[in-house]
């Protein structure tokens, strides 16, 4: 089963982090991520630019309404994403236990089986 793991932090701190934090907080992440690369199991991970960059369509009653920003007013921003094939769930979240060890501060691991839609296919 395929996993994503979303990742959310306050991004006002993280994008904050002098280049040494940054190293280092890479540093720990991959050697988190590695074993699952090696075992092929790693799909794509992307880290987002920060909320002031996003675009949101907003579904109403009329048109659509094209607006700066995200559409959610939290304190926690989605930062970025795994993909990553488990067996479990179980799995998915000691994966995630590993990411919040490896990344400083506060923020959370939301963790969601995924289908995978491809044109003429049945969803998996």
């Amino acid at each position: 089963m395929l996993y994503a793991i979303l990742c959310y932090n306050d991004e006002d701190t993280v994008f904050a982090w002098s280049k040494e934090q940054e190293e280092a907080t890479m540093a720990r992440l991959i050697a988190v991520q590695e074993p699952l690369r090696e075992a092929g199991k790693l799909g794509p991970v992307a880290r987002l630019m920060p909320t002031t960059a996003a675009t949101t369509l907003r579904k109403g009653k009329n048109e659509p309404l094209v607006i700066d920003g995200p559409f959610a007013e939290t304190k926690e921003q989605l930062l970025g994403f795994y993909v990553i094939d488990f067996e479990t769930l179980d799995e998915a979240i000691e994966f995630s236990k590993e990411l919040a060890a490896a990344n400083p501060g506060v923020g959370s691991y939301e963790i969601r089986p995924l289908y995978v839609f491809r044109p003429g296919t049945v969803a998996t």
